[in-house]
């Protein structure tokens, strides 16, 4: 078992930030990564077709054989974990969401926490009910932006346009924060969508260095860790692992656009089209 990859899917590329974030912190394990590129965005679906979607995508990684999954999808993370646990009882499962949550918690020091992801994240309140159990006494706001995922997926990350609109969501929250006995100013911010952290360095300039910035797939791949070295599953061979990548459609455009997310090429030979 300790020589199989670890399974990571996502409905595209966004992913990719946590395979990042697990290739700089477990750089022996193998990683095989599924990108439903062919029904993105899972955001926009109802609970029960993303039910289904996950199901499908982890079961083909299944299929190929890995010792864990990895949702690398916080719509996924937030609707089909438990589906996905139940699914697929014998290996490990883990989302993004409870990795973030936890370190938004001990990041935080008013309990002001503001998420920021999709509509379909937001409206699920994953986020909000694994931070409540882990810090009760939290403030807690959930904030749509959808636009960052479309800004990320085009590779425009910073400039004046970008911190424009990141402006325009975040201002109501930050330009003028409320800072009352009852409802204390943010001072940490959770980046809710595996897009977002591409964002990052522009979210930062529009809310100033006071506020705590958590990467899901940084906290996911710390996660992912601790979960395989619990399991007896850490693969000790010295060499680098390798990684594969699967897509159900468009193999040019997930090699194109998940260099951007990953930080470094992938060559369209090294992407597999594949069926669900």
């Amino acid at each position: 078992m300790t020589t199989l990859p670890i399974g990571l899917f996502d409905s595209g590329v966004g992913g990719l930030t946590v395979l990042k974030a697990m290739r700089s912190s477990l750089p022996c394990e193998e990683i095989l990564y599924l990108g439903d590129t062919a029904r993105l965005p899972y955001g926009t679906k109802s609970q029960e077709t993303i039910v289904r979607y996950a199901v499908q995508a982890a079961g083909k990684l299944v299929e190929r054989g890995v010792k864990m999954l990895v949702i690398a999808c916080n719509t996924a993370s937030a609707v089909a974990i438990e589906p996905l646990q139940q699914a697929f009882p014998n290996i490990p499962v883990l989302g993004v969401v409870k990795p973030g949550a936890a370190a938004s918690c001990a990041a935080t020091e008013n309990g002001s926490i503001v998420v920021l992801a999709t509509e379909s994240t937001i409206r699920g309140n994953a986020y909000q009910r694994e931070i409540y159990a882990l810090k009760p006494d939290a403030q807690v706001t959930g904030l749509p932006c959808p636009l960052f995922v479309a800004l990320a997926e085009e590779g425009w990350t910073n400039g004046e346009l970008v911190e424009g609109i990141v402006a325009r969501y975040l201002d109501p929250l930050f330009a003028s924060p409320l800072d009352t006995a009852q409802q204390k100013a943010p001072d940490t911010i959770v980046l809710g969508c595996t897009h977002f952290p591409l964002l990052a360095a522009s979210i930062r300039n529009v809310v100033g260095d006071s506020v705590h910035i958590v990467d899901s797939a940084e906290t996911t791949a710390l996660a992912v860790k601790k979960v395989l070295q619990e399991n007896n599953l850490v693969r000790h061979e010295e060499t680098c692992g390798r990684t594969k990548f699967l897509t159900t459609d468009d193999v040019s455009r997930f090699a194109r656009t998940g260099s951007l997310f990953l930080g470094l090429p992938i060559e369209i030979d090294d992407v597999e089209l594949v069926d669900l």
